[in-house]
């Protein structure tokens, strides 16, 4: 699994943590984004995030995620700031109609450190944790359906697969001659809405073998004891479960 949701092999603290308190940690630090309006402890938050992934996969892959979010985050913050019109007006676009305020500059803005904030523990998360952990924490610990675990944890694994499989696709279309790298924004659309069939097609067989492999492995036998592995809870996940209760304290009394 290569990607940002794709699992990074490891030893760093993080690696070593339960991965109930893994979940917990990412969840909490999501929801710490949520419980502040200010703009200066989100960006600490997001400081705090990126240090915490760049000490488990290092700065290198932290920094690209960070990069591919603050794109991802400027498109929405471009879209969102024409929709708010309370305020006072800081640009006026011909014809008049479409126009810019201070108020929408800052929800927008806010809307989009929200973003980046909320994904990057989740990716986090999952760059150090194994699928197969987070699924048997589920079952084992939360006492959730192995079949609803399973549903949650398949949907985490086939992102990086239909990403790559639709790599390979534009590859190959790029060997056809088709160029991809246009700056027109509405011609690439234009030739990726293409592609939709073939990666429809692509994953609608990645599906079907999936669901025979697991008939095979006796999915509907599968119980909640039937797992091997235990997680015990250590000093480092007390210690982990308190710094991010203080973030959260921290991010509500700001």
């Amino acid at each position: 699994m290569k990607g940002f949701f794709g699992y990074n092999p490891g030893n760093s603290i993080l690696h070593r943590l339960n991965p109930l308190t893994k979940i917990v940690i990412s969840i909490g630090l999501c929801l710490s984004c949520f419980l502040t309006r200010s703009h200066i402890v989100i960006l600490a938050v997001i400081a705090f995030n990126l240090l915490l992934s760049a000490s488990a996969v290092g700065l290198k892959r932290s920094l690209k995620m960070l990069l591919s979010l603050v794109k991802f985050s400027a498109v929405l913050f471009v879209v969102q700031v024409f929709f708010v019109k309370q305020g006072n007006v800081l640009l006026r676009l011909p014809p008049g109609v479409i126009y810019i305020t201070d108020k929408g500059v800052l929800f927008s803005l806010l809307f989009a450190l929200r973003l980046i904030a909320a994904a990057m523990p989740l990716s986090a998360m999952l760059s150090v944790t194994r699928i197969s952990d987070i699924s048997n924490v589920f079952v084992r610990s939360l006492r959730i359906p192995y079949k609803y675990a399973f549903v949650i944890t398949t949907a985490i694994r086939f992102i990086p697969l239909f990403s790559e499989e639709m790599t390979n696709i534009m590859e190959a279309q790029t060997a056809r001659g088709v160029q991809f790298d246009t700056k027109n924004f509405l011609k690439k659309i234009r030739l990726l809405l293409p592609l939709c069939v073939p990666l429809l097609i692509s994953s609608v067989r990645k599906i079907e073998g999936g669901a025979i492999s697991a008939e095979l492995r006796g999915f509907n036998l599968r119980k909640r004891t039937s797992g091997y592995k235990t997680y015990p809870f250590g000093w480092s996940d007390a210690a982990a479960l308190a710094v991010c209760g203080l973030i959260v304290a921290l991010t509500v009394f700001v």
